[in-house]
């Protein structure tokens, strides 16, 4: 078979994204245009404005990494986009942009969920990693345990009942004034401040062993912060940063120890935004090295959205020949089951 080039396209929040990926785990290119100094402003993503940004950037991209890469659209095997979750609006700029390009060059046209094409990210550094193995897809918007199966088939054993790990990060760092975005502002004040200085609540789901709860964990820093003001006392935003941290982190280790545990896998894997926050990246390498299991983890640059990952999931379905037609659609709260 010739070597197969995917052309892959990332929009589902924030980050305009394009890469070429060569069969399925040499990136030739990855090229992202990120829109946080713009959504700084407002606290947040406002997904109007990025839909916006989206479609003034993304052909400008498209053209990077095809330039990077040294090809043109007539080098292609196939087209690859995420088509959710995601935001809705920003899916759409994707969706149409990946339909129309492989309309005009008679390209097979391949949709992609973006939570796999976060755990598929592992692969890009990591030849030696095959299926099966324990993940944890640690994101903005999702914090998910999933038992990956084989290529292309995954397992949910645990997920987030209400706040992701990462929306509890963003709204903690607001409301202690450290700003958008949360997670890399947490990590850093955490580095300053003393993790055993306030004990927050490790919430425990009765009857799902494996699934998460942070909006408790949020009501308690900012009850925290209340109390506080009410008495006059002054906060330490680094030890809260850091206390915080740790119950988080604390979890999201325990869960998954468990889940190794349970399904005697040899090996371990961190996924999403999240999985570029240090303290996590340590505690999952010191648990995994305590109980004998390899332990990989993307580097930063493929834990945040890019168009790598996507094209690195999109082979497995090119392979399957499993291609969409051009009915295709942004589905924004699509699970990882349905996708």
């Amino acid at each position: 078979m010739d070597n197969v080039r995917i052309l892959a396209i990332e929009s589902s929040c924030d980050e305009t994204a394009a890469a070429v990926v060569e069969n399925g785990r040499k990136v030739l290119s990855n090229i992202i245009y990120s829109q946080i100094d713009l959504h700084t402003l407002y606290g947040g993503v406002v997904p109007e404005i990025a839909s916006r940004k989206h479609i003034e950037k993304i052909n400008p991209v498209i053209e990077a990494a095809l330039s990077k890469a040294e090809c043109t659209l007539s080098d292609l095997s196939a087209i690859a986009v995420t088509y959710g979750p995601g935001l809705v609006g920003p899916l759409l700029v994707g969706v149409a942009e990946a339909k129309a390009i492989a309309f005009a060059k008679k390209l097979p046209l391949i949709g992609v969920h973006h939570i796999k094409g976060h755990i598929c990210a592992n692969y890009i550094e990591n030849e030696n990693l095959k299926p099966p193995f324990m993940t944890l897809v640690v994101s903005g918007g999702h914090t998910h345990l999933v038992r990956v199966r084989d290529y292309g088939e995954y397992e949910v054993i645990g997920r987030t009942r209400d706040d992701a790990a990462g929306e509890a990060f963003d709204k903690v760092a607001r409301a202690i004034g450290l700003g958008y975005p949360g997670g890399p502002k947490i990590d850093a004040a955490a580095k300053r401040g003393d993790c055993n200085a306030i004990e927050f609540p490790k919430a425990k789901v009765n009857g799902s062993e494996y699934d998460f709860s942070f909006s408790g964990l949020k009501s308690a820093v900012l009850n925290y912060l209340n109390h506080a003001q009410m008495r006059g006392e002054k906060v330490n935003p680094d030890d809260l940063a850091a206390s915080f941290q740790k119950a988080v982190v604390d979890v999201l280790t325990e869960h998954a120890v468990m889940a190794i545990k349970q399904f005697k896998l040899n090996d371990f894997a961190l996924a999403g935004g999240v999985a570029s926050n240090s303290a996590l990246r340590a505690s999952m390498a010191e648990a995994c090295d305590r109980l004998g299991v390899r332990f990989y983890c993307p580097s930063p640059v493929y834990c945040t959205d890019n168009a790598a990952m996507i094209g690195v999931a999109a082979y497995d379905e090119y392979i399957k020949g499993n291609f969409a037609d051009y009915s295709l659609n942004a589905i924004p709260n699509i699970g990882i089951e349905e996708g």
